[in-house]
């Protein structure tokens, strides 16, 4: 019996390769839980009155790393189990806010995959991956290094 929702191998991602998550609305909810997780007790995350009166921002906005988390884990869910072995670096951009009621999801491009030297029956695979909300805007770009295994 086939196992589903099983990662994608080294061999799954060549170069210029892209493909897209499915999508995953931010709620109230999803804000206000990582920010008492993370301990991100920011005013700009916690007090609608601040954004109101003070911000330029006037609605509820999500951290940016709720965004890249949110990201990773519809990633996951869709292309890592049983595959994924390490993150190894990453740079990471924020172009826009995400607010609450924002649906998001990640299109990725393959920009670099070769075999580790180190580690046999390894491959180092480096995306783009793109957080795009529902009107098209990209809220964030990041460019994850991973070692992901070899079907041999």
């Amino acid at each position: 019996m086939e196992t589903v929702g099983l990662g994608m191998y080294y061999e799954d991602l060549p170069v210029g390769r892209t493909f897209k998550t499915i999508g995953r609305t931010v709620t109230e909810a999803d804000i206000t839980n990582f920010v008492n997780a993370t301990g991100m007790v920011e005013v700009l995350f916690t007090n609608i009155e601040f954004l109101k009166e003070e911000s330029d921002i006037k609605q509820r906005i999500a951290p940016g790393a709720l965004g890249y988390t949110f990201a990773e884990g519809l990633l996951v869910q869709a292309t890592m189990q049983h595959t994924g072995f390490a993150f190894l670096h990453m740079e990471l951009n924020i172009q826009a806010p995400v607010f609450a009621g924002d649906t998001i999801h990640v299109e990725v491009e393959v920009i670099e995959a070769r075999l580790s030297k180190n580690r046999p029956g390894r491959g180092l695979v480096r995306t783009r991956n793109k957080v795009v909300k529902q009107d098209g805007t990209v809220a964030l770009t990041y460019t994850p290094l991973r070692m992901i295994k070899c079907r041999g």
